[in-house]
């Protein structure tokens, strides 16, 4: 089972890097109108440009979830730690006699393998419907650069659906027909809305009643900032950003309530009853009395029966 699962996940990550970084689905050229002012706004520069940059928003959504379960997860086993004998607690086989996990590692890494499968699912979903509608970004025109004279563009009603009519760069022309959904808002709102309910549903201590939903909240907060540059930068239109917000939040919340139950996982430690407890259970025994027949037959004809296979 482990195997098939590493398989689905190898599968998984594959299939994102061909979205990513190769030219494997070729984006739909989607055609345009002359002078359309919802594509003429100014382009602020490349995405490394931007106040979230792409590095960035990898670095914050691989890396705080990952460090926020790891050290959550390490807190509540040693709580239980201290107050529990873990020489009497069970280990977990995962293959053979050879190799053991602990129970803090295993509940850390099915949060985090679950985090990450939904993390790179949410990326493949966000570039297939961008290769798939080929929408245009709001500086596409600014990026393209077409020579209206010769396409005739002395009417604003014309439509032009060529392929080669952007004389601008072509890298920068192909970033700008991949738009919607914005992947930017999708990655951010999956990341914010996996920890916040891990954070919800995992920390039980009455004295976070407050501190709970404040993290939580927090974090939404960044992930909808982060919409809204995207379009304040006019890298995006309100309905990208939208979509993408409805993209991630659902696939966040498919993965906390029908992959890991809201992380009502298995106790970090699971008790077992010592053998000790279970030498001093009295043991009821029921006597059975013999019926005379069955001892007269016993006593007269001594018979040994084998079993016949």
């Amino acid at each position: 089972m482990l195997y098939f699962q590493l398989v689905i996940m190898a599968g998984t990550v594959m299939l994102a890097y061909y979205f990513e970084y190769t030219d494997t689905f070729n984006v739909r050229v989607q055609g345009f109108f002359c002078y359309d002012s919802s594509y003429t706004k100014p382009y602020l520069g490349p995405e490394e440009s931007s106040a979230v940059p792409p590095a960035v928003l990898y670095a914050v959504v691989s890396g705080v979830p990952a460090l926020v379960i790891t050290a959550t997860e390490s807190v509540l086993f040693l709580l239980q730690y201290v107050s529990e004998d873990l020489d009497n607690r069970e280990k977990i086989i995962v293959m053979g006699d050879c190799c053991y996990l602990n129970p803090l590692v295993r509940r850390t890494f099915r949060f985090l393998g679950v985090y990450a499968f939904g993390l790179f699912a949410t990326d493949i979903f966000v570039n297939a419907g961008q290769v798939v509608t080929g929408n245009l970004a709001p500086h596409f025109l600014t990026v393209c650069r077409p020579n209206y004279t010769a396409l005739g563009c002395q009417q604003n009603a014309i439509f032009i659906n060529q392929q080669e009519v952007c004389t601008g760069n072509e890298d920068d022309v192909t970033r700008a027909r991949k738009s919607f959904p914005s992947k930017e808002a999708a990655l951010s709102v999956y990341a914010a809305l996996y920890v916040a309910m891990y954070i919800t549903c995992t920390v039980k201590n009455k004295g976070t009643r407050l501190a709970k939903p404040a993290l939580s909240l927090g974090l939404i907060c960044l992930a909808f900032l982060t919409g809204i540059n995207r379009v304040v930068e006019y890298r995006n239109h309100w309905s990208d950003v939208i979509v993408g917000f409805i993209i991630g939040g659902a696939i966040a919340t498919f993965m906390v309530v029908g992959v890991v139950q809201r992380f009502k996982g298995k106790p970090l430690l699971s008790e077992i009853p010592p053998e000790e407890s279970l030498d001093s259970m009295p043991i009821i025994s029921h006597s059975r009395e013999e019926n005379p027949l069955e001892k007269y037959i016993t006593t007269q004809n001594p018979i040994t029966f084998a079993e016949v296979t």
